[in-house]
């Protein structure tokens, strides 16, 4: 299903969102509310943010597509203008939008979460495949009092 046509199944009771800096706010609460680090979606120019309570699908729309490092954790990560998926406590599935590089190539991720029960102080990213990498939360944390970040690519 395309993301638009994907979209459109959840807008009905959905939270919807206009404008950069309600949309950033939004989805750095919902981050908050999920137990995830706000640093995770580190997007710009949002021009639209939905979240579907119900169903747990959250969609972001930005203006282009970015990307940024991670340089505690030394890696890039690109988003594309559209990254949607199910949230839930501790958990991103079913992502689309966003990609790593690994050496040459660019992975999908399609998981990310916090296992509270054996470490929340990793976070772990997986691909459809079932390959997964772990990290240290506090690589993606906001840095900086005004919750900008200074992590990002310039």
């Amino acid at each position: 299903m395309s993301g638009q046509k994907l979209i459109a199944t959840h807008r009905d009771g959905a939270e919807i969102h206009h404008g950069e800096d309600i949309c950033k706010q939004k989805s750095h609460q919902l981050l908050d509310k999920m137990h995830l680090p706000r640093g995770l979606l580190p997007l710009d120019d949002l021009v639209e943010f939905g979240y579907n309570p119900t169903s747990g699908f959250v969609w972001l729309k930005q203006k282009k597509r970015k990307e940024h490092r991670f340089h505690a954790v030394g890696r890039t990560v690109s988003y594309d203008a559209e990254v949607m998926g199910f949230v839930e406590e501790h958990r991103m599935r079913r992502l689309s939008g966003v990609k790593s590089k690994e050496i040459l190539i660019w992975v999908s991720i399609s998981d990310i979460y916090v296992d509270p029960s054996t470490d929340s102080d990793k976070i772990t990213f997986a691909n459809g495949s079932g390959i997964s990498r772990s990290f240290p939360i506090t690589a993606f944390q906001l840095e900086g009092g005004d919750g900008s970040g200074s992590n990002e690519k310039k």
